[in-house]
C-alpha cells in the first residue's frame, strides 16, 4: 500500500530496516569533498562530491518519492535547475513556453537559451490553443502552474495529452503547489522543476533547486549534465533542505487556511481592484485545480487602485516582511514590478497583467488573527494618509 506524503516526508521506506549511519534518526551531513577507494576498480559508491555525495543523494531519493518520479536531481538554485534543463535542447529547437512565468526564467530564455539557438513561442497556455504552435522543431512545452505571479491555470494533463501526440517533453514547474499538493508527473509531464529554497526549504535559510522525472532517458541525460557542470547543491544545503521537508504537511496546510482567510479579507476592501486566487470559486481555473491538485496553496495577488496605495502598504508592513522570495514560514509581500520581474521588459509585464499596483503575498504559518490585524493597520493608515481617513 502507498504511503501518505507525510509519511514519504519523513521516511525512505527502502532505506529502512538498515542500521547505516550508525542509526542517526537525523540523515548526517557528508561535508567532505572526496572518498577513499579501497582499491583499483572497486569503490564505496561515491567518487567524488560533484558527483554525488550520500547527504544529496538521500535528499534526491526523498523528494523523487514524494513526486512519484523513477529520480531527482538537487541542484544549487532553482534556476541552476532549470539553466540545466534547458542543456537537453540545441541550436533550431523550439519551446513553447508560458507567458507569465518567474522572472528569472524569462531572463534565462531570453538572455541565454536564445543565445544559444534556441526558438520560444511564448504564450498563455492556460488559455491559449497550444497545438497550434506546435512546429517540425518543437521539442518541448514549459509552463508553471498556478503561474507567477498572475496564478494562471493550466490544465496539466490536456497539455500532456498534446505533448504525447507530437512526442515532445512537457515541463512542469510545481514550486508553488509544491508535491504535498501537486504531482505533476501523475498527471503526464516528463520533467517536474522546483526551487526548492521555497516551500520544500520552507525556512528561507537556504537555496535549492530540483528536477525529477519519471523517464530513464531523461534521468540518463540529467546525470550526466550535472555531474559535467557541477551544478549540484552541496551537502550541508541539502541537509537543510531534508529538515525543511519534515514538516511540509504542517506547513502547506497552516499556510493556505490562512490564505483562504486572507483572500476572502482582500475582497472587502475598495481599495483592492482584484483578488487573484485560485482557491476563489470564481477564479478562472478554480475548478481545474480542483481536478488536479489537492489544494489550492497559500500564493495570492492582489491590485491595488494605485502605485501609490501599493507603495504605502509596502512601507507600512511590519510583521509581515517586504522582501523577494516565497514559500518560508513567514508571510512576506513582493513588489514583482521592481523584484521578481524588474528584468522582464514592461510591455511583457502589462501584458500578462503586472501593473506597478499589483502585489503578490506568499502567506506563511503565523496566527490568523495576527496576520489580518497587520492587514488592518496597514490599510487603515494608508487611507487616512492617501484619503483622509476615508474607508476603502
Amino acid at each position: 500500500m502507498a504511503r501518505g506524503i507525510n509519511t514519504k516526508c519523513l521516511h525512505l521506506e527502502e532505506e529502512e530496516g538498515c542500521c547505516n549511519n550508525y542509526g542517526a534518526i537525523s540523515f548526517p551531513i557528508y561535508q567532505t569533498a572526496t572518498y577513499e577507494h579501497p582499491a583499483v576498480g572497486h569503490s564505496t559508491g561515491f567518487d567524488y562530491s560533484r558527483l554525488q555525495n550520500p547527504t544529496r543523494e538521500h535528499l534526491e531519493k526523498i523528494v523523487a518519492s514524494l513526486e512519484n518520479g523513477i529520480d531527482a536531481l538537487a541542484f544549487s538554485t532553482g534556476m541552476a535547475a532549470i539553466t540545466l534543463v534547458m542543456e537537453l535542447f540545441g541550436p533550431g529547437d523550439h519551446l513553447i513556453v508560458d507567458a507569465d512565468l518567474y522572472g528569472g526564467s524569462i531572463r534565462l530564455f531570453d538572455n541565454v537559451s536564445s543565445k544559444n539557438g534556441i526558438q520560444f513561442s511564448r504564450i498563455d497556455c492556460w488559455k491559449e490553443d497550444v497545438e497550434s504552435y506546435v512546429n517540425e522543431n518543437t521539442k518541448a512545452i514549459y509552463i508553471e502552474t498556478p503561474t507567477n505571479p498572475m496564478m494562471n491555470v493550466t490544465d496539466i494533463a490536456a497539455l500532456a495529452e498534446i505533448a504525447k501526440r507530437h512526442n515532445l517533453f512537457l515541463i512542469v514547474d510545481n514550486t508553488f503547489l509544491s508535491p504535498y499538493f501537486q504531482n505533476p508527473l501523475d498527471l503526464g509531464a516528463d520533467i517536474v522543476v522546483h526551487s526548492g529554497t521555497k516551500f520544500l526549504g520552507g525556512h528561507n535559510d537556504t537555496l535549492a533547486g530540483f528536477l525529477v522525472t519519471n523517464r530513464e532517458d531523461i534521468s540518463e541525460k540529467l546525470r550526466f549534465l550535472i555531474k559535467t557542470t557541477g551544478s549540484g547543491l552541496a551537502p550541508f544545503d541539502s541537509w537543510l533542505i531534508l529538515r525543511g521537508i519534515k514538516t511540509l504537511g504542517i506547513r502547506m496546510e497552516q499556510a493556505q487556511r490562512n490564505a483562504f482567510k486572507i483572500a476572502e479579507w482582500l475582497k472587502t476592501k475598495n481599495a483592492v481592484t482584484r483578488v487573484i486566487y485560485p482557491g476563489l470559486p470564481e477564479h478562472p481555473g478554480h475548478e481545474i485545480m480542483k481536478k488536479q491538485a489537492r489544494g489550492f496553496g497559500s500564493m495570492l495577488t492582489f491590485q491595488l487602485e494605485s502605485k501609490e496605495f501599493a507603495l504605502s502598504i509596502l512601507e507600512k508592513v511590519r510583521m509581515i516582511k517586504f522582501a523577494e522570495s516565497l514559500g518560508g514560514v513567514e508571510t512576506l509581500i513582493t513588489y514583482p514590478t521592481t523584484q521578481t520581474h524588474a528584468d522582464v521588459p514592461k510591455e511583457i509585464r502589462e501584458r500578462n497583467g503586472i501593473t506597478e499596483a499589483t502585489l503578490r503575498l506568499s502567506v506563511g504559518i503565523e496566527d490568523q488573527k495576527d496576520l489580518l490585524n497587520e492587514f488592518e493597520k496597514v490599510f487603515a493608515e494608508t487611507e487616512e494618509e492617501l484619503h483622509g481617513g476615508k474607508k476603502s
